[in-house]
């Protein structure tokens, strides 16, 4: 699909982490016409609120990147909010833009809808064939109900609907709070804050054993972009899959993680691994052959973005 750079795209979420870096990159691609509103300005677990906006904006397309979200204390605590919270904005959002006629929408979930011990990596066709992972499941049938959402608006609409499954995520925009924060800016904090106040060593939650795959959130929305001009509901569900994974096709330990951050921070203390706390999924690397054959590959070096994560974070303390 051609799109025409003057379209109105509607980021939805375009304050955070994932919708900023979208917005960032679609402006550098020549994309003018760019709309999105802030959680004070609209409510998208509101259904009236919702309709209003896409009544009277009339976007042509739609990235579906708002949602509520948090790292595994955040996830395991809060779990009546991330199911109905995320529900809710999805069912919103997704339904609005059938109704309004929306060209085409991209939908962002999360590569925790696959089972807790999924063969690795991870495939597509790997979805809804075994348990979740305690910690995180309202969250994560959420997001499958997203998923599943767009692909049956598809089946019964014709709607362009499609969906991307990112990898775990870092960036600038990151949330640095230890209580709701995921792994990479929690650990950027707590090594941080550790070596301005000379504490001899930081604790790191579980054992160090499980392995991550972690993609820089510039990757992810540029990835999200090429897919959105490159790929069609048509043709997804051709493939007999709902969605594509993005990520970097590689991943390290949480104990090599928090060496790296460590080294990124230039903390020189000791590094404690509490195995009193949830370890999480033994392992969740995504298989992105599909992605790579449509002709995208991730390119920023996880180092360098560490280093740019860090840099970003300490220009926010200051």
């Amino acid at each position: 699909m051609v799109i025409n750079k003057k379209s109105k795209i509607y980021v939805a979420g375009h304050n955070g982490m994932v919708g900023s870096a979208l917005w960032r990159n679609l402006e550098s691609k020549g994309y003018a016409n760019l709309i999105g509103m802030t959680s004070k300005d609209m409510n998208l677990r509101d259904e009236q609120t919702v309709k209003n906006f896409f009544e009277k904006e009339k976007p042509e397309y739609v990235f579906l990147a708002a949602a509520k979200v948090g790292g595994i204390m955040a996830n395991n605590t809060y779990r009546a909010e991330f199911i109905r919270d995320n529900l809710q904005i999805q069912n919103n959002v997704i339904h609005q833009s059938y109704v309004s006629s929306v060209k085409k929408l991209l939908f962002l979930g999360s590569s925790c809808i696959y089972p807790r011990d999924c063969p690795q990596p991870m495939k597509e066709e790997y979805l809804l064939t075994g348990a979740l992972e305690q910690t995180n499941e309202p969250y994560a049938i959420a997001k499958i109900a997203g998923i599943k959402m767009c692909e049956n608006y598809y089946k019964q609409y014709g709607s362009n609907f499609i969906s991307v499954m990112p990898t775990n995520l870092y960036g600038p925009g990151d949330n640095f709070d230890l209580n709701t924060s995921h792994v990479i800016p929690a650990l950027i904090r707590k090594f941080h804050e550790a070596k301005i106040t000379n504490l001899p060593e930081v604790e790191v939650w579980g054992t160090g054993n499980p392995k991550r795959e972690f993609l820089h959130v510039d990757d992810l929305a540029d990835a999200c972009i090429y897919l959105f001009e490159n790929l069609e509901a048509d043709n997804l569900y051709s493939y007999g899959v709902t969605h594509i994974n993005i990520g970097s096709g590689s991943d390290l330990s949480i104990r090599d993680l928090a060496n790296t951050i460590a080294d990124v921070v230039d903390y020189k203390g000791v590094v404690i691994f509490n195995t009193s706390m949830p370890d999480g999924t033994p392992r969740k690397l995504l298989d992105v052959a599909r992605l790579e054959k449509f002709g995208w590959k991730s390119k920023i070096d996880f180092h360098k973005g560490l280093l740019d994560t860090y840099l970003w974070y300490l220009s926010k303390v200051k």
